[in-house]
C-alpha cells in the first residue's frame, strides 16, 4: 500500500537524503516503494542537537536517512542512549521501546519513539526550571530568509503568594469556659 504525503505550499520533506520542497499549490505524493522519508516536523538539524536526548535523536535520524553509514550512527546512538538513561533512569522504558523497535528492524518507528525521549528530557529540564524549547525540530531551511526562528520563551518565576492564616475562632469549649 503506497504512502500518501500531503504537502502544502512551502512544505519540505526528506526522501532518501534529498530535501524536496513543494513550490506550488497543495500536492499529494504517493510513494510506492520503501524509502527513508521524514516530514518537516520530524527533522532535526545538527546545530539544534544540543542536549543529550536531542543528540541521540539526531544520531538515529542520520542512521535512518543515510543507510551507507547507518552502523556508525547506530553505534553513536547506542552510546548516547546509554548515557542518557544513566543520567535519567526514569527514561528506561522509553529506551527499551526504542531498542525493541530497532531490534525488529523498524528504524522509522524507533525514530518516532525517540521523540518521546526528547519530550522526556524537556519535561525533566522544565521540572528543574531549565527552558528547553522544541525549536530544534525546525530546520533552518524551513525558516524563510526574512523571518526569524521562534524566540525562546523567557523563563519568569511565578510570583509568590503568601497565605496568611486566619485567626482561629475559639472552640465551643473555650467559649463555654469564658462564659
Amino acid at each position: 500500500m503506497p504512502l500518501a504525503l500531503d504537502l502544502k505550499h512551502g512544505d519540505k520533506i526528506i526522501v532518501n537524503g534529498a530535501v524536496i520542497e513543494n513550490s506550488g499549490h497543495n500536492t499529494q505524493i504517493l510513494v510506492h516503494n520503501d524509502a527513508a522519508i521524514l516530514r518537516g516536523k520530524e527533522i532535526m538539524i545538527e546545530s539544534s542537537a544540543s542536549t543529550p536526548a536531542s543528540r541521540a535523536y539526531f544520531a538515529l535520524q542520520c542512521a535512518y536517512i543515510f543507510p551507507n553509514v547507518r552502523q556508525n550512527y547506530l553505534a553513536a546512538f547506542d552510546e548516547l542512549l546509554v548515557d542518557y538513561i544513566k543520567a535519567a533512569p526514569s527514561a528506561r522504558s522509553i529506551g527499551h521501546d526504542i531498542v525493541e523497535k530497532l531490534t525488529n528492524g523498524s528504524l522509522y518507528s524507533a525514530l518516532k519513539a525517540a521523540r518521546k525521549l526528547v519530550a522526556h528530557e524537556k519535561k525533566l529540564m522544565g521540572d528543574l526550571g531549565i527552558d528547553v524549547t522544541s525549536e530544534g525540530f525546525i530546520p533552518k531551511a524551513m525558516v524563510k530568509a526574512d523571518e526569524k526562528p521562534p524566540a525562546k520563551a523567557e523563563h519568569k518565576p511565578e510570583p509568590k503568594i503568601e497565605h496568611k492564616a486566619e485567626p482561629r475562632r475559639p472552640t465551643l469549649r473555650a467559649r463555654a469556659a469564658k462564659a
